[in-house]
């Protein structure tokens, strides 16, 4: 599974998840953090399920129907 995860995620879940074999993109590993919206556009984009713990990216999801491949 492809998986981009929130800079507000344990990079603890980033070991687990490589260690089973999914291909995980760490925000926390980026220069800076574009926000929400560029987030969840990205993962979509990349067709990657975001990981967060963010309650924003529910919001964008559901209320604003932005496309998503799945938030978790």
């Amino acid at each position: 599974m492809r998986i981009v995860l929130d800079s507000c995620v344990w990079e603890g879940v980033r070991q687990i998840l490589d260690s089973a074999g999914h291909e995980v993109e760490g925000v926390g590993n980026w220069e800076s953090d574009p926000g929400d919206e560029e987030i969840l556009s990205f993962a979509n984009r990349e067709n990657r399920v975001c990981i967060t713990i963010d309650k924003d990216f529910g919001e964008l999801a559901v209320v604003y129907n932005r496309p998503h491949c799945g938030t978790t």
